[in-house]
């Protein structure tokens, strides 16, 4: 996946923040175990009480897988396409605009450089809003609150490479899916535990091994913690391991590097993109 500098230099900060704080970053490298422990489907999560905003999103969101479009952002970000900025309006009910919940924290699919939104979601939505003849203002919050805010309706629309859950849907009405995810795991470059597992059911194997002294990292809310610690509505069994929650893949990986905790466990997009971003850095 290609990175841009800005992109990469936005961790680095982060990364270099939280060194100033007192805690040590080791110079350490890390690694994606590049097996899928699970089988998501993003979709975006539309306010109940607009089913015609429903409608017009399942549609763009087929106008735009087939006349190329959708291939063309995911180049962004996946390929050699350079990302593009995103501009949120300031939020004004007199005027007729396109409010977006998102969490971004999220790269590829929702981040910030400066006060500039970029990522595979937020490209989406400029287009939508544009389609739709609005104006996009994007709402940026803790993951956990993303779907609670449309089904308040405080958004109309939630984008936050948000997975069809069950539970989720008592806040949001599903659109037909867009992206095809799973997770993944982060281990330092020097873990060796993994190196010989083939098959999820290897790493799961080994994942069962553990107890609550082991401290597996997730952002808080997402499909991770939910796969770490149990979740019937999935069929997640979950682990005797310790789930500890982020606002963002980030500051699991970097607190992994400081030695608080083990493993992490994200979504697959955001896992290659934070440990590239990471290693440049070391």
């Amino acid at each position: 996946m290609k990175r841009i500098i800005a992109s990469v230099m936005a961790i680095a900060m982060l990364v270099l923040a939280l060194a100033g704080c007192g805690t040590k970053s080791g110079g350490s490298k890390v690694k994606v175990i590049n097996i899928p422990l699970t089988q998501e489907e993003y979709a975006f999560g539309v306010d109940k009480n607009q089913p015609e905003l429903l409608t017009e999103v399942n549609k763009y969101i087929a106008q735009i897988k087939s006349d190329g479009t959708y291939e063309k952002i995911l180049s962004h970000y996946f390929g050699d396409g350079k990302p593009e900025a995103v501009t949120s309006a300031k939020l004004d009910e007199s005027k007729d605009q396109l409010v977006v919940a998102t969490n971004a924290g999220f790269e590829p699919f929702e981040y910030m450089v400066g006060d500039k939104y970029y990522g595979v979601d937020m490209e989406i939505a400029a287009l939508l809003a544009k389609h739709l003849n609005k104006e996009l203002v994007i709402s940026n919050m803790d993951f956990d609150a993303v779907c609670l805010s449309v089904g308040q309706s405080k958004a109309d629309i939630a984008m936050a490479g948000l997975t069809i859950k069950e539970d989720r849907k008592q806040y949001v009405t599903f659109s037909d899916k867009y992206y095809d995810a799973a997770q993944k795991l982060i281990v330092k470059a020097s873990d060796k535990t993994f190196d010989n597992c083939k098959t999820a059911a290897d790493v799961e194997a080994i994942l069962n091994g553990f107890n609550s002294d082991t401290k597996i990292g997730v952002q808080t809310g997402t499909t991770g913690q939910f796969y770490v610690e149990g979740d019937k509505d999935w069929g997640f069994n979950g682990y005797k391991t310790k789930a500890v929650g982020y606002k963002s893949g980030s500051l699991a990986v970097q607190d992994m590097l400081n030695g608080n905790i083990n493993y992490v466990i994200i979504d697959e997009a955001p896992a290659q993109s934070i440990v590239k971003a990471m290693n440049a850095l070391n």
